[in-house]
């Protein structure tokens, strides 16, 4: 059986990942293309509580290596129970965040040393890699004028303006580096022409 393909959508604060997500799966589904639906952190039991963990506001303050071991342990269950399952079927899997966001968020943001998300890259993941990453790429000031009418803040959510451009000035950087891999989508424009931006994308995909 043919290996699925692995698709992941990135960006920053408020950018429109879950709707476009939603979007890209019925857009699939509808040309009769098994797609698995899932997000990082999370995709699993455990996983999931570990999310809460990452997200969750604590009166302890969570130390930044501990922050980005726990992302690769949540990442390790999801790899290894719903990601490389589903591929392995032949099912197209849709993750919102993959590791791209672990060297936006821990990397840029946090200033973590890049060669250490590298190693546990390499260590969890091995040579899995993304076939495409769609980036919905938007203002600082757009994406977290959206979030803020979602509610409560989270905690990666609640960080000051600065942490954000460093945020969106990795995963570009990201984008440069990879143009094989990357595409980028405008996200500042009305939702209807960024859902058009990835049909176009999307359709080239499946006509290879």
């Amino acid at each position: 059986m043919k290996p699925g393909l692995f698709i992941t959508l990135e960006g920053g604060e408020g950018v429109g990942k879950s709707t476009n997500l939603q979007f890209m799966q019925d857009w699939l589904q509808s040309r009769n293309i098994q797609v698995s639906v899932t997000r990082e952190p999370g995709g699993t039991e455990l996983a999931e509580k570990i999310r809460a963990l990452l997200l969750e506001q604590h009166q302890e303050s969570l130390t930044q290596q501990a922050e980005l071991l726990l992302v690769f342990a949540a990442r390790a269950q999801h790899l290894q129970h719903l990601i490389l399952p589903s591929l392995q079927q032949g099912r197209w899997v849709l993750c919102d965040r993959f590791t791209d966001a672990t060297y936006a968020y821990q990397g840029g943001g946090r200033g973590l040393d890049i060669q250490m998300i590298s190693m546990l890259e390499n260590t969890v993941q091995g040579s899995l890699r993304p076939d495409l990453t769609l980036l919905l790429d938007a203002p600082v000031a757009t994406g977290m004028q959206r979030a803020s009418k979602r509610g409560a803040l989270d905690r990666f959510e609640s960080e000051r303006y600065d942490f954000f451009e460093r945020v969106r000035h990795s995963y570009l950087q990201q984008a440069q580096a990879s143009p094989q891999r990357y595409r980028i989508i405008d996200a500042s424009l009305p939702l209807p022409d960024v859902q058009q931006q990835i049909v176009e994308v999307l359709t080239a995909l499946i006509t290879l």
